[in-house]
């Protein structure tokens, strides 16, 4: 089994109640590492564990300062208030590159979070559609029909089953692996463009509203959709005379009686 590198950041380990984990990592869209990344700014999150392995992609990152960084993914944490419970999330710029990796890295991750005294876990993704959808319908599925039941609303759809098939990546093994160990999990995903290079704003801010009202997280919502509209702004000023909006909406379409698709 692949061997994880787990650097402890913070002095100390806090000593949070019952905290729930929310896991979102590159995969379709980006659904899930927008989410996570956006909530962990928001709330001010403290990066409390690195976890690096020679599993994950061969290459480095040049960052703004033009120098090189290896792949990392890390462990926040932010003590509750009021409603919110205490929260760890789990973000990075990458997923394991294979199977194996993939499965000892999340029980990796579990492990650390079983040591914080971990309650509950919600992991975040996306599903790729063939064009991009003007409201993203968010989908929900779970280790029980209890869990999956108490994060029912308006705004997620419960019935999963026949939209996709597999989850594939640390989104769906942490919940298989969640469930192993007797860990409520539920997962909440997302429709998206299937397309490379788009990026699931939109779908990510679904999926926030639904856990900024269910975990009762205080987070202006507002701000992605300042994001989106810069997005969008943007995509449309770089188009120029609308070539690159067509191109993409050609992009990635099923063939008839084809399913959309799920990728971590």
């Amino acid at each position: 089994m692949p061997e994880w590198d787990i650097k402890q950041i913070t002095k100390t380990v806090p000593r949070l109640a019952k905290p729930v984990l929310i896991a979102g990592l590159p995969g379709i869209g980006n659904v899930g590492k927008v989410a996570v990344d956006f909530m962990v700014e928001e709330l001010g999150a403290e990066k409390l564990y690195e976890f690096f392995s020679y599993s994950l992609p061969h290459s480095v990152f040049v960052t703004e300062e033009n120098l090189v960084e290896l792949p990392m993914i890390s462990m926040y944490f932010k003590k509750g208030s009021g409603r919110r419970p205490d929260l760890v999330f789990l973000a990075g710029d990458v997923q394991p590159i294979n199977e194996e990796a993939c499965y000892s890295f999340s029980d990796a991750v579990l492990g650390c979070f079983a040591r914080l005294g971990g309650a509950q876990v919600i992991t975040i993704g996306g599903i790729g559609l063939p064009g991009v959808p003007k409201k993203p319908k968010v989908y929900c599925t779970g280790t029980s029909k209890s869990i999956i039941e108490s994060y029912k609303s308006v705004t997620v759809e419960p019935k999963l089953y026949g939209v996709v098939g597999p989850i594939i990546g640390v989104t769906g093994v942490l919940l298989g692996l969640s469930k192993r160990k007797g860990i409520p999990a539920v997962s909440f995903l997302a429709e998206t463009f299937s397309h490379p290079m788009y990026l699931g704003i939109r779908g990510a801010r679904e999926v926030v509203s639904v856990l900024n009202d269910k975990l009762a997280l205080g987070i202006n919502v507002k701000e992605l959709d300042k994001e989106i509209k810069e997005m969008e702004a943007e995509a449309a000023e770089r188009a120029g005379d609308g070539e690159m909006p067509k191109a993409l909406r050609g992009v990635a379409r099923p063939k008839a009686g084809q399913d959309v698709n799920y990728i971590g």
